[in-house]
């Protein structure tokens, strides 16, 4: 059975997080997605916990059920420490089996924080300490850095984080299998660093509102069961783990380098020229995804791993019909269009990835169907984003976007 997962969310209770991220919505947009597994996100927040207790059926599998969407046990946590005289800040997402492991994970690190404090905690604990203490606890639980490239706040982070999994993880590194890429990098950016190519390399949203469920995501076809997804990335097997949804990474908030207060973007080569100064200001810019990927690279651009696991770089609908419409993604506009396609095709992934172009040109408006082409063949311009500035990918240039259809030929209904 294929089906697509993602692991990593935020409950209403983390901090900059959508109210809304709740059980009824996350389910509600997960089916308009065609998402068939959710991460809870957050199980370490006693308030969410007992919302998750008092809702989820247990399937007695390791997964639970809420409305007709699987959910599989997950929490992010942020440990923030000294190791050696250098300051870390490293988020790791622990996956578990069962309620009674969270119960016994959730009272160990309580001694050393506040879990209370936010949905995802922040402890001054080593990572290595927290991947011991869950293991300890259940060794069938899975501890996945979180979006390894990002510079503040992961194992990678240009300004936070480590060369080597191992300089983290000692001597508990071989436990781990899997690694989150996160928004700014894609697998082919991590296949250049060959000391990645033992892991899994997972994609997850990282949502902190439901709408933005499944911007990044895992295609799976395995059995749907804890046992058997934890088997899949533990194997790499490449019949069960088809492949990852990624944004094209460009679109991340760190991809290149740069200065938002001076609203200087740089490519690793000109920071390099600049001596990683601003060249408007002279601060030291925030290093980006793709230079920490320079950094620690051993193989060129574009090599391919005999073990890699394939990827679709994807653009939401929603940004797909703004961007014809020629307004804004939030606009009730674009909410109404996207509800009326997605109730004709079955879900958004049904229309960017499984819709054949017959069907896209015949039922939807001429440039939203071309858009959603243009976008599988990679067809794509990018301005890169840097220093907590989304990027941005476009579909049409800007002569198209002169010339904007009317409202009748786009209309949905």
């Amino acid at each position: 059975m294929e089906f697509i997962a993602d692991f990593h969310i935020h409950s209403k209770y983390s901090r900059a997080t959508s109210k809304d991220m709740d059980l009824e919505h996350i389910a509600h947009w997960a089916k308009l997605k065609g998402i068939t597994l959710m991460g809870t996100g957050d199980f370490t927040h006693h308030l969410w916990l007992e919302e998750l207790h008092n809702n989820l059926e247990d399937l007695g599998n390791g997964l639970f059920k809420y409305k007709g969407v699987n959910f599989i046990l997950t929490s992010e946590i942020s440990s923030i420490y000294s190791k050696k005289g250098k300051t870390y800040r490293i988020h790791n997402i622990v996956f578990a089996p069962s309620f009674k492991t969270v119960h016994k994970i959730n009272e160990v690190l309580a001694r050393y924080g506040n879990l209370s404090s936010d949905g995802r905690p922040i402890l001054g604990l080593d990572a290595k300490d927290i991947a011991r203490i869950v293991f300890d606890i259940d060794d069938t639980c899975m501890v996945v850095p979180a979006h390894v490239w990002t510079p503040w706040f992961s194992l990678f982070g240009s300004m936070s984080g480590f060369n080597r999994i191992e300089d983290c993880f000692e001597e508990l590194s071989p436990k781990l299998f899997a690694l989150e890429t996160g928004l700014s990098s894609d697998p082919a950016m991590n296949w250049r660093v060959s000391a990645l190519d033992r892991f899994s390399l997972i994609s997850n949203s990282d949502s902190h509102s439901p709408s933005k469920i499944g911007r990044e995501a895992n295609v799976l076809a395995c059995e749907l069961s804890y046992a058997a997804i934890r088997e899949t990335l533990q194997t790499k097997d490449k019949k069960r783990f088809l492949y990852t949804i990624e944004f094209f990474p460009e679109e991340g908030k760190y991809h290149f380098d740069g200065h938002r207060l001076c609203k200087v973007r740089m490519s690793p080569v000109e920071t390099r020229k600049s001596a990683g100064r601003c060249p408007s200001c002279g601060k030291p810019l925030t290093i980006g995804v793709m230079n920490r990927v320079e950094q620690l690279a051993d193989r060129p651009e574009g090599y391919l791993p005999t073990s890699a696991i394939p990827f679709r770089s994807l653009i939401p609908l929603d940004e797909i019909i703004a961007e014809a419409k020629g307004i804004a993604k939030g606009s009730l506009a674009v909410e109404r269009e996207y509800l009326g396609y997605v109730a004709k095709f079955g879900s958004e992934f049904d229309i960017l990835l499984r819709a054949d172009e017959s069907r896209l040109r015949n039922e939807l408006p001429e440039r939203i169907a071309e858009g959603i082409l243009r976008m599988r063949q990679g067809k794509v311009k990018k301005e890169a984003g840097y220093d907590g500035e989304y990027g941005l990918i476009s579909l049409f240039s800007e002569e198209e976007k002169q010339k904007l259809p009317s409202d009748k030929q786009l209309r949905f209904f």
